[in-house]
């Protein structure tokens, strides 16, 4: 989740991050800051991302319904609303036959539905499959689990990889349990999607543990620094 910020076009490297709003939320401080033409979220002084580019994010929408192949109307959770890249790209898409966010942090929330992230949300957010829930990633994942295969496809951006997590509770996630209950929450033939920062030999081994199939590793080139990635997989037909 903490995607590289670039450069802004036209404007200095240098340019001074402006605090829009602080709020104290259940897992901490969260901060919403302006820096020249670009929004950043900061949790706990940790950079999260930014809305410099998005490619990743938007790509962890879009090759995940690629691997669903004609199936239709298929349903899609987001796990992290973050800068909204994710939304937008599967609002967009009108093959999604319904798109739920799992977000659980209040203040994203608001600075989508009604503060400075609202402009770049509102299409995706007007539109009837769209859902926003606040509720914890986990705890969701779990219940929809518990309740038979709701998803088609599980699109999750709430850390910084697998080995690298912003709080210490999401790593129960990427434990065997939490993968499980993601292959349960989703139909047969539903696509896992996760975002890292970096690639991860042993999660791929934990993903195909997990009962998972198709394991595989997709690298996307950032503006600067190494390239993101992200971990897809498949629950069996």
């Amino acid at each position: 989740m903490s995607h590289s910020a670039a450069p802004l076009p036209g404007s200095p490297a240098t340019d001074t991050p402006v605090a829009l709003e602080r709020r104290e939320g259940p897992w901490g401080e969260v901060v919403l800051r302006q820096r020249g033409a670009h929004y950043e979220i900061i949790a706990n002084g940790c950079f999260l991302m930014d809305t410099s580019d998005g490619r990743s994010e938007r790509l962890l929408v879009r090759a995940a319904l690629e691997e669903l192949d004609a199936r239709e109307n298929p349903r899609l959770l987001i796990g992290g609303l973050g800068v909204g890249f994710s939304l937008a790209e599967a609002a967009a898409e009108p093959r999604w036959g319904g798109v739920t966010v799992v977000e659980r942090e209040p203040a994203i929330l608001d600075w989508h539905r009604t503060g400075p992230l609202f402009g770049l949300s509102a299409d995706a957010l007007a539109d009837p499959r769209t859902a926003l829930v606040e509720a914890d990633l986990v705890a969701y994942v779990r219940e929809a689990a518990a309740d038979g295969g709701r998803f088609d496809a599980l699109c999750l951006d709430i850390d910084n990889g697998p080995e690298w997590t912003v709080t210490d509770d999401n790593s129960s996630l990427y434990s065997p349990t939490g993968l499980a209950a993601c292959r349960e929450a989703l139909t047969p033939g539903g696509v896992l999607a996760v975002w890292s920062a970096q690639p991860s030999s042993a999660f791929e081994r934990s993903l195909a543990n997990a009962g998972f199939c198709r394991v595989r590793t997709d690298e996307i080139p950032v503006v600067r620094g190494v390239p993101d990635v992200v971990h897809f997989a498949a629950r069996p037909a």
